[in-house]
């Protein structure tokens, strides 16, 4: 019986040691993950612009704290104004929930009257409303846990910025792959940041915009609320701006305003459907070109491991999944191979 080679033993051991830490260390920071991620995020966009800001002669702490105060009042600021906005009409939203879905099933008996058929007897508008307001409050609550994640963000942006030589030099030293690969990796990584933590927000800005104009046109009680839910479900693939028009029209029709509930509902499906597909075209001609499938089952993966900025991070986990099956195959599988690498992944940004 052969033995293993002392030396083998010692590198299983290592191996072996090394992911026990590796895991343990995830599951102690997956709560605050997303500060993680966050810092990685920013640290992708404000990079260039702390390295002219250094090379105009500024300090390195002082120029990353000039870019961290900027993402501070550019971003941190707009999105808590939001989530104050969104928990005081969340709170509203459970106090009036059953009222709100009794309203709709006695719209529903209306058309069954018309039509000669009963759905609404198998409507149990308790369970609904247990439901909604159970989830509504667990989404208003969460967002109180952020806060945490917030300064572990700027904490490590702070020394990512004014490391950035010493960053690069220790993803060189100890990722166990070829510079080149490593490279490429890091490419990738930045493309699809970029893509989306600056594609997603434009284009969910300027859809929610286009369908702001039609809430006021038509009158719709609190616009600016449904604004920001039409921009956050133009986030979601293959929801999109349902999430705030479907809504909308419900309740238009359940007050009673048929001719309004036509016109946004019409609005939303020519007006800013054919909008989501110009500005996505041109905002994808400036950056990475993310496949839909990626993105679609990057955000199934990305948002409950990750929570809201498993948006952007979860299309990346699918991409860089994808290139690392790639280099692994062109460094150990067949090179003589007729089928075309490029094949075998789908593209997250053009060469």
């Amino acid at each position: 019986m052969n033995k293993l080679k002392p030396e083998l033993v010692r590198q299983l051991f290592l191996i072996l040691l090394i992911l026990f830490l590796f895991v343990l260390i995830i599951e102690e920071m997956t709560p605050y993950l997303s500060g993680v991620l966050g810092a990685i995020t920013l640290y992708v966009l404000m990079r260039k612009p702390v390295k002219k800001l250094i090379k105009r002669g500024w300090k390195k702490g002082l120029a990353a704290g000039l870019a961290m105060l900027a993402s501070f009042i550019i971003i941190l600021v707009p999105i808590g104004l939001t989530v104050l906005m969104l928990t005081n009409k969340i709170g509203k939203a459970v106090k009036n929930s059953e009222r709100v879905i009794q309203a709709v099933k006695d719209q529903v008996g209306v058309w069954e009257d018309d039509l000669g058929y009963k759905a609404s007897d198998s409507i149990d508008t308790n369970s609904i409303t247990t439901w909604v307001s159970t989830n509504l409050q667990n989404f208003a609550g969460g967002t109180f846990n952020v806060f945490i994640a917030i300064g572990i963000m700027y904490f490590m942006l702070y020394y990512m910025l004014i490391n950035r030589k010493e960053l690069r030099h220790s993803l060189y030293a100890f990722i166990p792959l070829a510079k080149p690969n490593i490279e490429r990796i890091g490419e990738e990584c930045v493309a699809m940041v970029k893509s989306n933590a600056l594609g997603i927000p434009l284009v969910a800005l300027a859809q929610g915009i286009v369908a702001l104009i039609g809430f006021l046109i038509f009158g719709v009680p609190d616009p600016f609320f449904w604004f920001v839910i039409t921009a956050i479900g133009s986030m979601i693939p293959f929801v999109g701006t349902l999430l705030g028009i479907v809504p909308v029209v419900i309740l238009m029709i359940a007050s009673g305003d048929n001719l309004q509930a036509v016109g946004i509902a019409i609005y939303g499906i020519v007006v800013v459907g054919s909008t989501d597909n110009i500005i996505r075209l041109y905002v994808l001609e400036r950056l990475a070109n993310v496949h839909p499938l990626v993105t679609l089952i990057g955000v199934i993966v990305g948002v409950p491991l990750f929570g809201f900025i498993g948006l952007i991070f979860g299309p990346l986990l699918i991409s860089l999944f994808l290139l690392i099956v790639k280099i692994y195959k062109q460094e150990y599988g067949d090179s003589e191979s007729d089928i075309d690498d490029d094949e075998l992944i789908i593209k997250s940004s053009e060469a």
